[in-house]
């Protein structure tokens, strides 16, 4: 069975699909557009975040409606160090991204729960046996041919939770070291978006995907319990693991699957991530602002702008991706924490431009500057491809078919 034609079909409905979607909804409303996810909701049960430094103003328009919280800066607390950062900090939820969607999408434009069994440049083909004809088609389902790059991960687990009585975090903690260094180098993120409410993270950048959800619950409990709050219910719950890039080989991963490099991707389908801090938000942002600005949308267009823009990505990428060599290659799993305190005691704006992936000649300068956090010998032996081995990145969930 063949559908009516779309323009344009988007497959896949977490952040990176979706924020495609609302921009050509907002900035094309003349094209028919189709956006396809397996799951029932869009974009699951996920927060993501970002400064408001990292985004250009249309990007923050698109952004704004799926805003849930906004604070005027943020904290990071490192053993013997605490330090506030005036660099105002929004939190999107994937309910707000969810609503947005159904408000700005007519349902049938909106095809959620049946899974994508194969696609093409013109074509998705879904599991109830439909087939989805397009004048183009974006793939942004998420990780896929990772097994063709190494570094490590960002693992987590994070649960938003309710407290008997007022937690007395007033904005948010990005990175709380002061925790117990296990499993790589550990931190807890906190996001307060009410009095008694607030999303806390356990975080690791480790070796391995692997996630131990009922130790990481313990530890969870154990840090409210440290900062003396009462969980009165635990709200709902997330997890992840996030690939850190070190090395790879971009044009394997852009070939990998059947599609290969002739359908075009979004998000981490493109490998649109920081390569150290995993970030994809503004990336995400950026990118579906500037293909809904494209005056031709077809297959053909479409695939070359995304490859073009992927590529352009990743030879930018070559610093953060030789910092990430040095966090997993020359320093032990219990003492990576020293880079990033290092790193947070440099000026605020060069901290901005680095999440931003933009760092000037002179930051990334800076950054490499002084007594390093790690010894020398062992970073040069990682940058040398001799250092500490590197966990072979690669899906921790089962890759799409197609």
């Amino acid at each position: 069975m063949t559908e009516l034609t779309w323009d344009l079909a988007v497959v896949g409905g977490g952040l990176a699909g979706s924020l495609v979607a609302l921009a050509f909804a907002h900035g094309r409303p003349d094209l028919r557009l189709v956006l396809v996810e397996a799951g029932e909701r869009i974009g699951g049960d996920h927060i993501w975040s970002f400064f408001e430094s990292d985004l250009a103003e249309a990007e923050r328009a698109l952004l704004d409606p799926l805003v849930a919280a906004r604070w005027s800066g943020y904290d990071v607390c490192f053993p013997g160090y605490t330090r506030t950062l005036d660099t105002a900090y929004a939190s999107v939820t994937s309910a707000r991204l969810d609503s947005a969607i159904r408000a700005r999408l007519p349902g049938c434009a909106l095809r959620l729960g049946v899974p994508v069994t194969a696609l093409d440049p013109q074509a998705v083909y879904l599991a109830d046996g439909a087939r989805i004809a397009a004048r183009a088609v974006i793939d942004a389902r998420g990780a896929h041919g990772l097994a063709h790059m190494t570094g490590g991960w960002q693992t987590f687990l994070g649960q938003m939770i309710e407290t008997a009585r007022p937690h007395g975090i007033t904005r948010p903690v990005v990175m709380d070291a002061r925790v117990r260094q296990q499993g790589g180098y550990r931190f807890v993120y906190l996001l307060p978006f009410s009095p008694t409410r607030i999303f806390v993270e356990d975080t690791y950048y480790a070796d391995r995907p692997a996630i131990d959800r009922d130790l990481l619950r313990c530890r969870i409990a154990d840090y409210a319990s440290d900062h003396g709050w009462d969980i009165a219910e635990v709200v709902y719950e997330e997890t992840g693991a996030l690939p850190v890039i070190a090395r790879g080989d971009f044009a394997a991963f852009w070939n990998a699957g059947a599609a290969g490099r002739a359908v075009a991707r979004a998000g981490v389908r493109a490998a649109l991530v920081h390569p150290l801090t995993s970030y994809s938000l503004p990336d995400a942002a950026r990118f579906a602002v500037h293909l809904s600005r494209l005056d031709k949308v077809t297959a053909q267009s479409l695939g070359r702008v995304s490859h073009e823009w992927a590529a352009h990505h990743w030879r930018n990428g070559r610093f953060y991706r030789m910092l990430s060599t040095m966090l997993f290659g020359a320093a032990q799993p219990h003492e990576r924490w020293r880079m990033l305190a290092r790193f947070y005691r440099l000026p605020a704006p060069l901290i901005e431009r680095f999440y931003a992936g933009r760092s000037s000649l002179g930051d990334r300068v800076r950054i490499l500057a002084g007594k390093p956090p790690v010894p020398v010998g062992a970073a040069l032996a990682a940058l040398a491809g001799k250092g500490r081995a590197l966990a072979d990145l690669a899906p921790h969930q089962v890759e799409p078919s197609a």
